[in-house]
C-alpha cells in the first residue's frame, strides 16, 4: 500500500470509528502525519481526495473539517466517475436505474397529493408539445426528478439524478427513430402518472420500470456517442 493510500485509509478509519465526527476540525498536519505514519505530501493528497468526494470540507484560512456526511451529499460524488462512463457501462447501470425508478414511483404513489398530480399533468402537457431535443431532455428529467422528490428519500433522489445525468448525454431523440421514441416515451409518462393519480404503487412501479426498459432498448439499438 502506497503512502497516499495509507493516509486515506487512516483518515477514513478516524472518521468511521468516530474519532473525528461531522463538523470536527481535522488535527494539524503534523499531528496527523505522526498518527498515520506518513509525510505531508501523501496526507494532503488524501485530504484532497476526500474533499472531492464530499467527506472533508476544506475552508480557506480556517482548515479542513469533516462534512456533515449526509448520504445524498456523498452520493453526488459518484457523478465525478459516472459522468465518465461509456455507453456499455451506462447500459449496465440501467438495470439498477429500472429498479430504483420503480421503487421511487411506488413510494410516490402512496404520498402524492392532488396539487402535485395537477403539476405533473401540466408538465407532461408541455413535454408532449415540444420536439426540440434539449427541451425534451430537460422536461423529461424534471418529470422523473419530481417523482423521486415526492418519494421522500433524498439519497434515492440523488442517486437517480446521478444515473440519469450520464444517460441524458446520449441523445436518442435525434436518431431516425425519434418520432416513435417520443410517442412511446409520452405514453410511458402518462402510464406512470395514471398510477400515481390512482394512488396505486404497483401500477406506478410497473409503469416506471417499463418506461426505463424502453429507454434502455433504444440506447442499445443506436449505441450513439454522447453529446455535451
Amino acid at each position: 500500500m502506497g503512502a497516499m493510500e495509507t493516509a486515506l485509509h487512516g483518515l477514513r478509519a478516524l472518521i468511521a470509528d468516530g474519532d473525528l465526527r461531522p463538523g470536527d476540525r481535522l488535527p494539524s498536519e503534523g499531528e496527523l502525519c505522526e498518527r498515520l505514519g506518513v509525510s505531508r505530501g501523501p496526507l494532503r493528497e488524501a485530504i484532497r481526495t476526500l474533499s472531492a468526494l464530499g467527506v472533508i470540507d476544506t475552508r480557506h484560512g480556517s482548515g479542513s473539517y469533516v462534512s456533515e456526511l449526509h448520504a445524498a451529499d456523498l452520493i453526488k460524488g459518484l457523478g465525478l466517475t459516472v459522468g465518465l462512463l461509456p455507453l456499455d457501462s451506462i447500459i449496465e447501470l440501467y438495470e439498477l436505474r429500472r429498479a430504483l425508478e420503480a421503487h421511487a414511483a411506488s413510494l410516490a404513489a402512496a404520498r402524492v397529493d392532488a396539487e402535485t398530480i395537477a403539476r405533473l399533468d401540466d408538465l407532461l402537457d408541455r413535454l408532449e408539445a415540444v420536439t426540440d431535443d434539449e427541451a425534451l431532455s430537460e422536461l423529461d428529467n424534471e418529470f422523473h426528478s419530481a417523482i423521486a422528490d415526492i418519494a421522500g428519500n433524498d439519497a434515492l433522489a440523488t442517486l437517480l439524478d446521478v444515473l440519469r445525468s450520464r444517460s441524458r448525454a446520449y441523445r436518442i431523440f435525434t436518431t431516425d427513430d425519434a418520432a416513435q421514441i417520443k410517442l412511446l416515451s409520452d405514453a410511458g409518462h402518462r402510464s406512470i402518472l395514471r398510477g400515481l393519480e390512482a394512488r396505486d404503487p404497483v401500477a406506478a412501479s410497473a409503469a416506471a420500470a417499463g418506461h426505463v426498459a424502453q429507454t434502455e432498448f433504444w440506447l442499445r439499438k443506436h449505441q450513439s456517442s454522447p453529446q455535451g
